[in-house]
């Protein structure tokens, strides 16, 4: 399956596509499920209701036919029995419809969740194309599949209920000979092999549409891989500028480091390659921290900056390489270098006090 860029559509759908298709209304729902759930509901709420319902057509029965006798026809009369027989319908009926409309949303519901959709309701003005309209209902493959859809099921009814029957011709000869009540009993029990025959048939072809529409979706939801770098950089951004981003951060984080270089104490050096710029104050730490560190520029600049600041240099090729591969800017030194640096600091603090006691 290829895209219009010729490109194929290997990659399955990502999270924000089948967020998106959801949103629109897309999802892998079969018709044929919901169909099969309020016919084999229906009976069953039928059945279960048998009796309420009898019952109730008995009592309107009795009703209209004990009164036939003194019928007169009148505006008020008719009016009276419409009325009556509008509220009869909907005590009875509406159980029963009220059942399949809660049953039909719950087998819904079942399938793809419960999710309201504004952007599925909105009217797409391209549904009004007369022409697009034409070709999407007889000559889409859509079309030609609930076509090949309906056409199966209705062969598959015809010939159950048809091989049904037919094996009940021969007995509905014997009528002449039965009562009423056998009659009736014969007609119920045909009429309920051909509904739970159907509904064996019915509940299968519900079962193969239901995976195929949901394979369908998937098949319909496939991207390419252009697709997927394009969604990648509408979600995580563009890499470029994500670089750039990177770029500006971690030049504000040398600014801010280079700034900070001025207070240090002193900056222990590789000489060349690397320079680490230390503080340690014993009121605010609890042990040397790290204010700056760099290599090759970035340890000429620390090191140019700490001489304009009278910052002093101390130059430890080993102490130098293990400090800037160990912590990091902000970090105190490990304990395993205390005794080195301590040594270096107590020599540099030495020399500020001697300098100090000259000039007074």
């Amino acid at each position: 399956m290829a895209d219009s860029d010729g490109q194929e559509k290997t990659e399955q759908a990502s999270g924000k596509k089948l967020t998106d298709m959801r949103s629109e209304g897309k999802v892998a729902k079969s018709i044929e499920f919901n169909s099969f759930a309020v016919f084999g509901g229906g009976f069953t709420l039928l059945y279960i209701s048998q009796s309420f319902i009898s019952g109730q057509f008995a009592d309107l029965s009795v009703q209209i036919f004990s009164s036939l006798d003194k019928l007169e026809l009148s505006y008020q009369l008719v009016q009276g029995y419409l009325t009556d027989w509008a509220l009869f319908y909907f005590i009875t009926m509406s159980p029963l419809l009220l059942g399949l409309v809660v049953l039909a949303l719950g087998v819904s519901i079942a399938q793809v969740g419960f999710k309201i959709s504004p952007k599925a309701l909105e009217p797409k003005f391209d549904k009004f194309n007369i022409v697009t309209g034409i070709k999407n209902t007889f000559f889409s493959s859509k079309s030609f599949v609930e076509l090949a859809k309906s056409l199966f099921k209705l062969f598959v009814i015809g010939l159950i209920i048809y091989l049904t029957i037919f094996d009940y011709m021969e007995e509905s000869a014997k009528f002449m000979d039965l009562s009423v009540i056998s009659i009736v009993d014969f007609m119920l029990t045909a009429g309920f092999e051909v509904v739970w025959k159907l509904s064996l048939a019915y509940a299968a072809i519900a079962i193969a549409d239901f995976i195929f529409q949901k394979w369908k979706f998937a098949k319909d939801g496939m991207m390419t891989k252009q697709e997927v770098k394009e969604e990648g950089k509408q979600t995580e951004g563009d890499p470029l500028v994500k670089g750039k981003i990177r770029g500006i951060q971690i030049a504000m984080a040398r600014q801010r480091m280079m700034q900070e270089i001025p207070t240090a104490d002193v900056v222990i050096t590789n000489p060349t390659h690397f320079a680490i710029a230390l503080r340690y104050d014993p009121a605010r730490d609890r042990s040397p921290k790290v204010l700056a560190k760099g290599v090759d520029e970035v340890a000429q600049r620390i090191k140019k900056i700490a001489l304009e600041n009278n910052v002093p240099l101390h130059e430890d090729r080993e102490l130098a390489r293990t400090l800037y591969k160990m912590c990091n800017i902000g970090d105190t030194i490990p304990e395993q270098l205390f005794q080195a640096v301590a040594k270096i600091l107590a020599y540099i603090f030495q020399l500020k006090n001697s300098k100090k006691k000259s000039i007074v």
